[in-house]
This record gives C-alpha cells, sequence and structure tokens, in this order.
C-alpha cells in the first residue's frame, strides 16, 4: 500500500499540487512534511553567451512558441546552469555560459518540447521536466532565485538620425542628386 492511501491527509480534493519532497525520510514519519506549491509542469533552463540573449529567448518562448510563463523568470548562476546541462543530457560540455536564467512553464515538457523546435532562439534551451531527477530540487529553489532583469537597456549611439539617414542616401546607387 503507497503513502498516499495510508494517510487520510492524501485523501482530501485538492484544487492545487502538494508535493511531498524527499519521500523516503519522511516514510516511517507519524506526520508527512508537505510542501504546498503551484502546479509545475515544467521548467526551461535558458543559456547563452550574453544576458541580451537570455532575454531575446525568453520573448522568443512566449511570443513565437506560444510558451506560457507560471512565473517570472529567475537568474541562475551560469556555473550551476552548466552543471543543470551536463546532468539532464549526460553529455560534457561544449562551451560554457555567461548568462542563464530558469523559468516556471505552465506547459507540459512534450508540449514545450515541440513547440520549442518550431522557433530558434539565440540562446541554448533546455526543458526540465518532472521526470528528471533535479526537478524537486529546482522547484524548492525557484522562489529563492533572483528575478532575472528582462529589460533592454537602448544605448543612443554617437550618430544622430540625420547622419544615418545621409549614409544611407549616399550609399544608394539609385539615388541622384
Amino acid at each position: 500500500m503507497s503513502l498516499f492511501m495510508e494517510n487520510p491527509a492524501f485523501q482530501e480534493p485538492l484544487s492545487y499540487a502538494k508535493i511531498i519532497i524527499g519521500v523516503e525520510p519522511y516514510r516511517y514519519a507519524e506526520t508527512p512534511v508537505l510542501v504546498v506549491c503551484k502546479k509545475m509542469k515544467s521548467f526551461a533552463l535558458v543559456r547563452a553567451d550574453d544576458s541580451d540573449k537570455v532575454k531575446i529567448a525568453l520573448h522568443d518562448l512566449e511570443r513565437y512558441g506560444h510558451i506560457q510563463f507560471s512565473a517570472t523568470p529567475k537568474c541562475i548562476e551560469p556555473n550551476y546552469a552548466d552543471e543543470l546541462l551536463v546532468s539532464i543530457m549526460g553529455v560534457s560540455l561544449r562551451s560554457k555560459c555567461n548568462s542563464a536564467a530558469l523559468v516556471e512553464l505552465n506547459n507540459h515538457a512534450g508540449a514545450a518540447i515541440s513547440r520549442l523546435k518550431k522557433i530558434h532562439p539565440p540562446a541554448h534551451i533546455i526543458i526540465i521536466s518532472p521526470r528528471h531527477k533535479m526537478f524537486e530540487e529546482l522547484a524548492v529553489k525557484f522562489s529563492k532565485y533572483p528575478e532575472f532583469d528582462r529589460t533592454f537597456n537602448h544605448q543612443k549611439g554617437p550618430q544622430s538620425v540625420e547622419m544615418i539617414q545621409e549614409k544611407e542616401e549616399t550609399s544608394n546607387p539609385m539615388h541622384k542628386d
């Protein structure tokens, strides 16, 4: 008989998911320890050379991939993102990233992967499903990570609009004065 059938606390109707973290240590305890959280379907780990590419990839996931985020993206250490990649993919790392974000998805992993295949974001994106061993670890740590800053800093160059238009006009062979 499973732990869920033996304990009446698990037989109540739920409108949200109750996840037991570390079932084995609590199996023999009188009262299991519960972590109550939103129902998560998967995570997306976004790795790139710079933060602008991560920002664009997050935008592309929402806009063109029609992938729904259930929370704001979180900033994670690039070294930890590299470790997650190696753990999930089971292959050695080709190159290290300089910026990384983790976002909780409302989409199931299979749907997110199939939608991801249809777009070409400028970053390496890995979908982490509940089947992966680090999913529960990420679910617990997710709220502790700082938010990823998704704003773009548009810096105006030294050239004015008039100078750019002037260059376009002089470089256009069809343009005659």
